[in-house]
């Protein structure tokens, strides 16, 4: 039984990691077999930080659409489609924009964050699109009356501040925005090879669409107990990110892996070997399905074009409303 629409999008702002995967996308495939859910790649989005060199956002939205094909979105299932495809995106965050207090936009917790960690990568975003990133948010949600956003927690604040903007457009003008409420996704964090937070800006991830070799050679890289320099040195996995990685992907023997390191039974590099095969073996059926795709490049048009047609006729009536609302 479909509970309701959902929708979510992802910026295609560089190469698809296990990271991305595990944080949102394999939550993605498990929503679309109860909800009727709607996924953008938004590349306005990228452009809140990216305006100043663009050149690569094509090449990013194709791998990540086949990126997605291949972790088993069902393009039948679900809408899928490109943001900038659909001009109403535009043209609501416009309209919204009229009637939203700056001060509303300012107070968003991760503005200020990210002003200053993007500033240290050399970007000046201190611009009027980044300001109102939020609000393009909100309007690809508004958009199309979703009543359910998966976040994490440190994105409860956009969707607050969507509910806000709803809420203030509905008392000014007619009730037709839903309100959404979040799923929160329970996803797990996947850590980088070094230990950090698994992010491209550190250089630090396992591509999603990597090969069994090259999974093999990142995970040869991960990092173990720094304590640890023999394989007869009892081992402690609590410090240990190959460990995370085995609990991620290789649960099923996980427990006797913790046992043999903290006596000293198993190496890093043995337990690390186990790790690769555990992994290429557990992403396998995506990497066979995205190559199917990716060879078939017509098809991947007829998928977006398809899914922009679908968004479109949502979005349209939305707006029709929205105009007679605002008499325009």
């Amino acid at each position: 039984m479909n509970k309701g629409r959902v929708f979510s999008a992802m910026q295609p702002s560089g190469k698809f990691h296990l990271g991305n995967y595990m944080g949102a996308l394999e939550n993605w495939v498990k929503l679309q077999q109860d909800y009727e859910c709607i996924f953008s790649i938004a590349d306005l989005h990228a452009l809140t930080s990216a305006y100043a060199d663009t050149s690569k956002i094509p090449e990013y939205i194709h791998d990540m659409i086949l990126d997605w094909l291949g972790a088993g979105l069902d393009p039948e299932k679900n809408i899928i489609f490109v943001q900038s495809h659909v001009k109403e995106h535009a043209e609501l965050h416009l309209l919204l924009s009229m009637m939203t207090p700056l001060s509303w936009l300012e107070r968003v917790p991760t503005y200020k964050d990210k002003i200053q960690q993007l500033g240290d990568q050399g970007k000046d975003i201190n611009t009027y699109g980044f300001l109102g990133y939020p609000e393009l948010m909100t309007a690809d949600i508004l958009l199309y009356k979703s009543q359910y956003i998966p976040v994490g927690e440190d994105q409860n604040p956009h969707l607050e501040l969507a509910r806000e903007i709803a809420r203030r457009f509905n008392n000014l003008y007619e009730p037709i925005f839903v309100e959404p409420q979040g799923i929160m996704s329970r996803a797990a964090v996947l850590p980088g090879i070094d230990g950090r937070k698994m992010s491209k800006s550190y250089g630090n991830t396992i591509p999603f669409a990597s090969s069994p070799d090259e999974i093999r050679e990142r995970v040869r890289m991960i990092v173990t107990d720094p304590q640890r320099i023999k394989k007869t040195d009892k081992g402690n996995p609590d410090v240990c990110t190959a460990f995370k990685f085995q609990q991620l992907f290789n649960k099923a023997e996980v427990g006797e892996i913790e046992s043999s390191c903290r006596e000293g039974c198993i190496g890093c590099v043995a337990c690390k070997k186990r790790l690769a095969e555990k992994m290429v073996d557990l992403m396998s059926s995506m990497h066979v399905r995205r190559a199917e795709y990716e060879n078939k490049p017509e098809l991947i048009k007829e998928i977006l074009a398809e899914g922009a047609k679908r968004a479109r006729t949502v979005a349209a009536g939305t707006m029709e409303e929205v105009r007679a609302a605002m008499h325009l």
